[in-house]
């Protein structure tokens, strides 16, 4: 429909945009065509059938889930303020998304204005013709009379 209304071009231009704004702000980042990865984590094997496990296993076992436990809590830590990062992040790119709306719309409003003052200097051009034209007229008449004046006083005489 765009192109029927617009043309093939203006289509393409607006296609063009579209894919450039609807594009994510890292190629990493978590999106419906980019979905991440869903890879888990597993620390120890499965056990696949009951079996029996020595104390020194059982004691490496217990340092190893201690490890472990402690590793999630700072995970959790790390992962929490890397969110909050985030968030922050998103906070200032949303509030310069509307610092540039300002800026567009003001652009917009100040070249508006621009144009507006050119169209009525430009509607003036006429007037300042006329001024032209009839200062010429003013000093050609000046010019004529002096002329008189000076034929009248120097009788004819030439300098």
């Amino acid at each position: 429909m765009m192109t029927r209304l617009f043309g093939g071009e203006i289509s393409d231009a607006i296609t063009s945009k579209s894919d450039k704004l609807a594009a994510p702000t890292d190629a990493k980042a978590i999106t419906p065509i980019n979905p991440g990865n869903f890879a888990s984590i597993r620390t120890a094997a499965i056990i696949e059938a009951p079996q029996y496990f020595s104390k020194e296993e059982a004691d490496a076992r217990k340092a190893l889930a201690k490890e472990k436990t402690e590793g999630a809590r700072y995970t959790k830590k790390y992962l929490r303020a890397t969110s909050q990062i985030e968030e922050a992040d998103t906070t200032v790119h949303v509030a310069y998304r509307k610092h540039q709306k300002v800026l567009a719309t003001t652009e917009y409003t100040k070249k508006k204005a621009d144009v507006g003052l050119a169209k009525h200097l430009l509607g003036l051009a006429p007037g300042y013709a006329k001024l032209g034209v009839g200062l010429e007229k003013a000093e050609n008449r000046a010019t004529e009379r002096i002329a008189a004046i000076q034929a009248k006083l120097l009788g004819g005489i030439e300098k």
